[in-house]
């Protein structure tokens, strides 16, 4: 039920290599309508990742250094001290090749890591697309905040069969004749009762692995309130 990466990421990729020109990188991000590419060897291993963010640095040290009486906004001036304290944001202003522009090393997944492992590296790194890696480092994808969000927008009546038929089905080894399933835009209600309480709370958790599943209501009644379960 846990939906890796590789079931969302897209495989087809606009990618760069280290020698590929300035223009030529911005006219695949432009054309291909992304905000980053990934850049490779020549084994396709990723050695680093060039952004939108990369190439306008070139046009922000122009203004900066070269325009008199240029005041940039204060992001801008921002991210320069940042930068600035940090390495030497000059360099990528002036490169004219991915080698030169890219960041590196290039954060990447694996295509077996979960969803919500690769959402929470995204929102901790700030970024909007992970690269996607085999055990060699070689490309085989690239995972976006779009592709993440897809899970989201299964049909409530797909999601109501994977829970009575796989969770409740198949992987729930107690009776749940008596349970009640209502979906309603990803968020899923379950009524009806079961024997003890250890296994309502169990199948509430069960069902919110479910892809596609935004929340989970548990109206489960049950017959023995075995509370100390949990320390047991």
């Amino acid at each position: 039920m846990r939906t890796t990466v590789e079931a969302v990421m897209t495989r087809t990729v606009a990618l760069v290599t280290a020698d590929t020109p300035f223009k030529e990188i911005a006219e695949i991000l432009i054309a291909r309508g992304v905000s980053a590419v990934p850049v490779v060897d020549g084994e396709n291993r990723v050695i680093g990742i060039v952004s939108e963010a990369d190439l306008l640095r070139k046009e922000e040290f122009r203004e900066l250094y070269y325009r008199e009486g240029y005041q940039p906004p204060l992001r801008a001036r921002l991210r320069h001290r940042l930068n600035r304290e940090s390495g030497h944001p000059e360099a990528k202003a002036h490169g004219d090749t991915a080698a030169e522009l890219m960041t590196a090393p290039a954060i990447t997944v694996r295509p077996q890591l979960s969803t919500v492992a690769a959402a929470r590296l995204m929102e901790k790194h700030g970024i909007k697309r992970l690269p996607v890696v085999d055990e060699s480092d070689r490309l085989v994808g690239v995972v976006s905040r779009h592709d993440l969000i897809r899970v989201f927008v299964r049909p409530d009546s797909d999601i109501a069969r994977d829970v009575r038929e796989d969770v409740l089905g198949r992987s729930l080894w107690v009776d749940t004749e008596h349970i009640r399933v209502k979906v309603d835009q990803g968020i899923v209600t379950l009524g009806g009762t079961m024997t003890r309480r250890s296994e309502a709370e169990i199948a509430a958790r069960m069902v919110g692995r479910v892809n596609g599943v935004v929340d989970v209501i548990n109206e489960l009644e049950w017959k023995d309130d075995d509370a100390d379960w949990k320390s047991a």
